[in-house]
């Protein structure tokens, strides 16, 4: 009989509201499931106002080199997302006994809802409703969760605005999620693009868990990737850093066609008004301003 594979947990306790973004953050190398959640049975609970979130190694992948890059990632990350909440994350490793922990967490993985989009993972055997349009979804950190607020915000955004037949850019596609979702609600092209040189492989496969794979093409890089030829787009997504979108701003109101719209996320609270005053001197205007949590999404269209 084969010997049971062993696993090292790596533990962080993250202040509620940033698992999202600590859990891309922690999607290295062999780390690329990441729960948010309850500890493991016989470890401590997360501190109030905190959430635990873990990732599973196979224990003879657990190096030092790997321990070093995963600290080193989560280290640099406060300072990346100007967030100083984030500082100081304190990575814990833990072997666990023989289990499949990798995998034990879809047991309390819940699907959710935005509206009438149902995220729903691959092994999903319950009731939707007629009307709903189902994302298949496996969670984990390079998937993302879906839940965090700015990916809410926009799935409700995109639901509201779309009519069908959209082009639609998806600037810092990440996963796909939005790019998935927008195909799903019935775009007839969707261009997305990330920096992460892991994002085109995992978009292309969210697209082809959800048979929109024809309609989604994602690239790797940033807003270089755009040809002259691209566009323009009646739909133009960026759920990035607001810094981002404060520098890219004119760039995307050039891709954006004259009748489109916009949503823009990724706002942390305390950066409102700056990204405010770049996206309105880009030339574009802003109708909604939708505040989640601590984030705020900007949506609008040309002047």
């Amino acid at each position: 009989m084969a010997e049971p594979i062993r696993w090292t947990e790596v533990r962080v306790f993250v202040p509620r509201g940033w698992q999202e973004l600590v859990a891309s953050s922690m999607a290295i190398g062999p780390c690329t499931t990441v729960s948010v959640g309850n500890t493991s049975v016989g470890q401590e609970d997360a501190p109030d106002g905190f959430e635990a979130l873990r990732t599973f190694v196979p224990t003879d992948q657990d190096t030092p080199e790997l321990r070093e890059q995963l600290q080193e990632s989560l280290a640099s990350l406060a300072k990346r997302a100007d967030v100083p909440e984030l500082e100081a994350l304190s990575v814990r490793f833990h072997e666990l006994p023989p289990e499949d922990y990798a995998t034990s967490w879809k047991k309390s993985w819940r699907p959710f809802r935005v509206r009438d989009l149902a995220v729903v993972p691959p092994w999903f055997e319950g009731q939707v409703r007629p009307s709903d349009c189902i994302l298949h979804l496996e969670p984990g950190g390079a998937f993302g969760s879906g839940r965090h607020a700015t990916t809410r915000t926009c799935l409700k955004v995109l639901q509201e605005r779309m009519r069908g037949s959209e082009r639609v850019l998806d600037a810092g596609s990440g996963s796909g999620i939005l790019s998935v979702s927008a195909a799903l609600l019935g775009a007839t092209s969707v261009l997305g693009f990330d920096i992460d040189d892991t994002g085109p492989a995992y978009g292309n496969q969210l697209a082809r868990n959800n048979h929109v794979e024809e309609l989604c093409t994602f690239r790797q890089g940033g807003f270089e990737v755009l040809t002259p030829g691209d566009g323009p787009f009646e739909v133009v997504l960026a759920n990035i850093y607001s810094d981002v979108i404060q520098a890219e701003a004119e760039n995307m109101r050039e891709r954006l066609d004259s009748a489109g719209w916009f949503a823009f996320s990724g706002c942390p609270l305390h950066h409102v008004e700056a990204t405010r005053v770049a996206i309105v001197e880009a030339g574009l205007r802003i109708d909604e301003e939708r505040v989640r949590g601590r984030w705020m999404t900007f949506v609008g269209g040309m002047k």
